[in-house]
């Protein structure tokens, strides 16, 4: 594993308009490229990772795994406006001399994606073998094979859509508010707004899980009065965001996700959809009540040469970090159709 950073030293231009004098990307690295060039994994992380996938994804990434650096070359990027070794809020302003905070300029999963395809040209990569992501990550990989339809041979679409419901803009903003809410939100320091972001994090759990992720997870014992497991999970799962997160990413990652619809200038979700050519294996988790599978259905109804697989799980949205076994299944699937079809297409053209 290799941890590195690109800088790109000139003006990045965001979708609003708005410019950052250069921008930085940390990004990790497994495996080495081989000769053919033709062993790339390209991995996009979800709200609030890292750009180390066997940390959060270690049922699919790392040695021995399904995705195996002894194997391929796997790259994940940590995105702009994350606290990870990109450019961010904390960054420091070179206008200024002090760090963004408030003043950072909000971007869009197309400017993540515009990163992304800098940092791809700095690696010199010409084609990536399969593309995947979950969430968040699934929204950068989308918008990445619409904007590029022959970068990418095998694309993989986890719990994830093609634009943001007013569902889901609804619980970002309510985030957003809690962390308003906390009145050191309004400083410009590196700790503003953490109580706020704990509360915030408490809220995104409610829609990463569901009514019977609680029921089977957080029963008490039924002498209790107070002091309940479920509250003690809220607090728990705050604070552990708090420790490792800020409260700027999280504001402006959550807008990020709001702005994305493949649809905006393209003339409707289906018209950019209809301009992927990768082969797309689309994933959708049964109990998702933020990505919901009829999200992942409009995906296949669009993307001509794709399949769809829906995984049972209690979790909900965070089904599809912790089902990794049934991803594992679909994924070995998946590929050995993409081998029937080459090896048919193979013997037509002989």
């Amino acid at each position: 594993m290799s941890n590195k950073t690109y800088t790109y030293q000139n003006t990045f231009q965001l979708e609003s308009g708005r410019k950052l004098a250069e921008i930085t990307i940390g990004y990790t690295t497994f495996g080495k490229l081989n000769n053919k060039k033709n062993n790339v994994i390209w991995i996009t992380h979800a709200l609030t990772a890292n750009s180390n996938p066997e940390e959060w994804w270690n049922g699919l990434v790392g040695k021995g795994k399904f995705y195996n650096p002894e194997q391929h070359f796997i790259i994940c990027a940590n995105v702009l406006g994350s606290c990870y070794g990109s450019t961010g809020p904390l960054s420091i302003n070179p206008d200024t001399g002090n760090p963004y905070f408030h003043h950072f300029p909000q971007f869009t999963i197309r400017d993540i994606v515009k990163g992304l395809d800098l940092l791809r040209a700095e690696l010199k990569i010409e084609k990536i073998d399969t593309l995947l992501g979950g969430s968040l990550g699934g929204q950068q990989a989308v918008e990445w094979v619409i904007q590029r339809p022959n970068l990418t041979e095998n694309l993989v679409l986890v719990a994830t859509n093609a634009q943001h419901s007013p569902w889901g803009k609804a619980f970002n903003e309510t985030q957003r508010l809690a962390i308003k809410a906390d009145r050191t939100w309004f400083s410009d320091a590196a700790d503003a707004g953490l109580k706020g972001l704990k509360a915030a994090r408490a809220i995104a759990l409610l829609s990463y899980r569901n009514y019977d992720t609680y029921n089977a997870t957080q029963q008490d014992n039924d002498e209790l009065s107070d002091d309940f497991n479920a509250a003690s999970y809220q607090n728990y799962q705050g604070e552990k965001l708090v420790d490792r997160f800020n409260a700027y990413s999280y504001w402006f990652l959550s807008k990020a996700m709001d702005s994305h619809n493949v649809a905006r200038n393209r003339n409707g979700i289906y018209q950019a959809l209809s301009q992927i050519k990768a082969k797309t294996l689309v994933v959708a988790v049964s109990s998702d009540i933020l990505f919901p599978v009829s999200e992942s259905e409009v995906l296949h109804q669009g993307i001509i040469n794709s399949e769809f697989v829906e995984i049972n799980s209690l979790y909900g949205h965070d089904g599809f970090l912790i089902e990794t076994e049934q991803l594992k299944n679909e994924l070995e699937k998946f590929y050995a159709q993409q081998n029937k079809k080459e090896v048919k297409r193979l013997k037509i053209a002989i």
